[in-house]
């Protein structure tokens, strides 16, 4: 049987359309080619830790001791992760220390400072809000104070 040419043709056209057709949706990748090489170090914009706070720390005498004094100016610094530093000036005497929140808690904390003459400040406290606190604060001889932090 001869087949003619024109109806061979016409075989090979649609054939060759229909592949066509079937490997439209295909994606060619090249062989041979390397892997892209990821740079060796890569530096990663790092966000700011918390930036500390510094509130005024006003003592007012509670007792009769600490009335010679009257009333005390100090400040807390908060470094944002539980502890802060302290200081007070009560008469001739620089105090400085550290305040730090009690364990499993968000809001009670306690502060201590060593006096440049040889005292010490022992203060207990509650932050009511982020910025503000009451407690007290009781010198080793004595005079006691109730504190007051924050604006």
């Amino acid at each position: 049987m001869n087949i003619p040419r024109s109806v061979t043709f016409v075989r090979l056209t649609l054939a060759a359309a229909l592949a066509g057709t079937v490997l439209s949706g295909c994606y060619v990748v090249p062989l041979g080619q390397p892997a892209p090489v990821a740079p060796s170090q890569q530096s990663y914009a790092v966000a700011p830790g918390p930036v500390s706070q510094t509130f005024s720390a006003r003592l007012y005498p509670s007792n009769a001791e600490a009335a010679r004094y009257g009333a005390v100016g100090g400040t807390v610094t908060n470094d944002m992760n539980g502890r802060g530093h302290f200081n007070a000036q009560i008469g001739a005497e620089q105090f400085q220390g550290e305040a730090t929140r009690v364990a499993g808690s968000r809001t009670a904390g306690v502060a201590n400072a060593t006096g440049s003459r040889g005292g010490n400040l022992s203060c207990q406290y509650t932050m009511n809000s982020a910025t503000l606190g009451s407690g007290q604060c009781v010198l080793n001889n004595g005079p006691a104070f109730t504190m007051h932090i924050g604006s």
